[in-house]
């Protein structure tokens, strides 16, 4: 029996008996089937770990009986908590909890694990815990007696070799146990490579998890490598199951007179993409007509991926579990296989292409007077790139520059009424690196959105915000259908009230007793500061205290775009919630029952983490390649910006390649320091050497560790 099961067994057993049973080891050991003389020493150890939880008192000499207090009406059966486990480098842990799965009256706060207490449950599992009696003002603690189920999270690290004995180190500080991989289970791996591997086991009395190498990667260091190793380590996989890949090549690329028959055909209209120039998949697309009316009849045209890629297929299951595309610095990650992404739904131009489309008649000031959606054909008739389109809106002349010029003065007409209705007028860097042949930066730079940008930007949240209001606006007696909203929930209230009293102090004031007038005030704060130095502070420090956006089957709004119904519609090919949004939708055109809402909020759930992990893995990416960037710069000194302030150090960005780094809290020696959160400020006591965040610094590279992707910066004293 493993060791996972033990603990929840034997408080089975001291709770069965009467008020006050006690049992010696063997006993317990004995009514629980174990006889040999490893699981009666696994046996003492989890119930000394019992007794130093007091969950398990000892009696006399060598007895056990459970602590009442798990016996009375008010905590039987009401005492444990199930969820995920989460672990620090530091040794402490946390169980996530799941409501629906505990007994427990601790629902909305995490629950503390001493390592102590782990037992066998590693970072990631679903694991059973008995909460212990909480003390008035202490956070509540526990101690893991199940593990329910192993996490099957692939874990990436490196393979050390000694005396002819294989062992695992993550490269995850929070996975802190050596995974020992028998012979067999080390796919040639070789001393020193990074590899990806699974947990096969933990027996109990034993000392390291059993894990089984499941692809190795490669030399550290290597881009390649550690790509890859980023792509593993949020859980995505590194290539698409060959049966996916079968079934993807085995699609029908035709399509049948009786299937054109049953779309409205706009092969003869107008129609072009705008993408960045190296991109490989068009997913969207603009037709244009002039009606007679005077009206502009705008067609937004989607790849119908829902045509192709069925629900319960093997392709569809794999595109659920990656949720998303993802976009590291040097390479694409696909969520559809590549006949998929860039051939079949990709709306290459001169090329008949299936369509989900939303159709809207604007008048010249931009208002809808007239929409329709269905599925469509078409062919494009040009691929334009986002420089080409730029030039032809600032020179006012170019292929097709009438039609363009038209439909940005009603894209520019859709985004001042926007702002004018109180969206967040917030404005990020990207930060994008010039590669060499070996995928070595040689450049940065940052992604400026212009006019281009802003054109497809505001005709995709105009078809988007349309498909939400037609499914989720509900008028009458009618039900509510099931639909996946894309929801932003307003900022939280603690964080707004320090952002609040920070900005006041530098002369800007937010009103926060509206939702207009916070974003009212927060735009004008932007508008004032564009020429300032403190403006990337501003605008960044705004950021972070928003709410995540995610998706729900419950709609509350989109408070950063203020839009009542929003929903993403516009990039099924890599985005799982925009092809569950066109099933949906193509439900509700044709009258069909509502899904099931339970379902597609678990769908939701998922889909949010996996672009959550995603975002991380882009993060990472870039980490690396700034990491990169200034291995060969260590000495140099940069004029940089303070972009954080921590109890580990001060974190400083580089000005020019926006590279940051963390200047340890060690180095500050010449006096002591504080951190004072409320103004974002590391404060020195005596010297009165304050560091603020957004203040201009100088700092020296003085080192980077690839394979952790830190930079290590000192502040140059002016």
């Amino acid at each position: 029996m493993k060791t996972s099961n033990l603990g929840n067994k034997i408080i089975e057993i001291l709770s069965r008996g009467p008020v006050g049973s006690k049992y010696n080891y063997k006993q317990i050991a004995a009514k629980a089937g174990i006889y040999d003389r490893q699981g009666r020493e696994t046996i003492k150890e989890i119930l000394q770990d019992f007794v130093d939880a007091h969950i398990v008192l000892m009696v006399g000499r060598g007895h056990y009986k459970i602590n009442p207090r798990y016996l009375t009406k008010e905590t039987t059966g009401n005492n444990y908590a199930v969820g995920r486990l989460m672990t620090k480098a530091s040794g402490m842990a946390f169980l996530v909890i799941d409501p629906q799965k505990s007994k427990s009256k601790v629902e909305d706060e995490d629950i503390f694990i001493a390592d102590s207490n782990l037992g066998n449950a590693l970072n990631d599992d679903i694991v059973k815990v008995i909460v212990f009696p909480t003390r008035k003002g202490k956070r509540p603690e526990g101690q893991v007696v199940e593990i329910i189920e192993r996490s099957r999270r692939q874990i990436v690290g490196t393979i050390h070799i000694n005396k002819g004995i294989a062992y695992f180190i993550a490269d995850n500080p929070n996975f802190r146990r050596d995974v020992l991989i028998p012979g067999r289970m080390l796919k040639n791996a070789k001393n020193g490579e990074k590899v990806v591997i699974r947990i096969v086991d933990w027996e109990a009395g034993t000392r390291s998890p059993l894990g089984e190498v499941t692809d190795v990667l490669g030399k550290p260091g290597d881009n390649d490598v550690e790509m890859k190793a980023i792509l593993a380590d949020n859980d995505f996989p590194l290539n698409f199951p060959e049966t996916v890949e079968k079934a993807a090549a085995e699609i029908d690329t035709s399509i049948s007179k009786e299937e054109l028959g049953r779309r409205r055909d706009f092969r003869k209209t107008l129609t072009f993409t705008i993408d960045p120039a190296d991109a490989k998949d068009f997913d969207d697309a603009i037709s244009y007509e002039k009606l007679e009316n005077g009206m502009h009849r705008i067609g937004i045209h989607i790849a119908d991926v829902s045509f192709y890629v069925k629900p319960g297929t093997e392709i569809d299951q794999e595109a659920y579990s990656r949720g998303t595309s993802i976009y590291l610095v040097d390479r694409t990650i696909p969520m559809l296989p590549e006949v998929l992404s860039n051939n079949l739904c990709s709306l290459r131009p001169h090329e008949d292409k299936l369509c989900f489309s939303a159709v809207f008649d604007l008048d010249d000031d931009a208002k809808v007077h007239k929409e329709w959606f269905g599925h469509t054909v078409i062919n494009s008739d040009r691929r334009f790139n986002y420089d080409e389109v730029q030039q032809i809106i600032e020179k006012k002349e170019g292929e097709l520059s009438d039609i363009i010029l038209t439909i940005n003065n009603l894209a520019q007409t859709l985004r001042k009424k926007r702002f004018e209705n109180n969206a967040v007028n917030f404005e990020t860097e990207e930060v994008k690196f010039r590669l060499d042949e070996n995928g070595k930066p040689v450049g940065v730079y940052l992604k400026v959105q212009k006019e281009a940008n802003f054109l497809i930007e505001e005709m995709m949240l105009l078809a988007n915000r349309r498909v939400a209001e037609k499914v989720g606006k509900r008028t009458g007696k009618q039900p509510a259908r099931t639909f996946v909203f894309r929801i932003h929930d307003e900022p939280l209230n603690d964080k707004l009230e320090t952002f609040k009293n920070f900005v006041h102090k530098l002369g800007y004031e937010l009103k926060t007793g509206t939702q207009k007038a916070l974003v009212n005030s927060m735009n004008k704060m932007f508008d004032a500061a564009k020429s300032q130095s403190e403006y990337s502070m501003l605008s960044k420090l705004s950021i972070r205290m928003m709410a995540r956006a995610i998706y729900s089957t419950d709609n509350i709004g989109h408070f950063g775009l203020a839009f009542p119904y929003y929903t993403h519609f516009t990039s099924p090919i890599r985005r799982y919630p925009d092809l569950m949004v066109h099933r949906l939708l193509d439900q509700h055109i044709n009258k069909q029952p509502s899904a099931n809402k339970e379902q597609f909020e678990e769908y939701c759930q998922h889909c949010s983490m996996m672009e959550q992990k995603a975002t991380e893995a882009e993060r990472q990416s870039v980490k690396f390649k700034q990491a990169e960037y200034l291995a060969d710069k260590i000495g140099e000194t940069f004029a940089a910006t303070v972009s954080g302030i921590s109890k580990w150090g001060v974190y400083a960005e580089l000005d020019e390649s926006k590279c940051e780094g963390m200047i340890p809290m060690r180095s500050f020696n010449d006096d002591f320091y504080y951190i004072d959160e409320e103004n974002y400020t590391l404060v020195g006591l005596h010297n009165g050497h304050d560091i603020r965040f957004g203040d201009s610094i100088n700092v020296k590279v003085v080192e980077v560790d690839l394979q952790k992707k830190q930079m290590t910066f000192e502040l140059i004293r002016k």
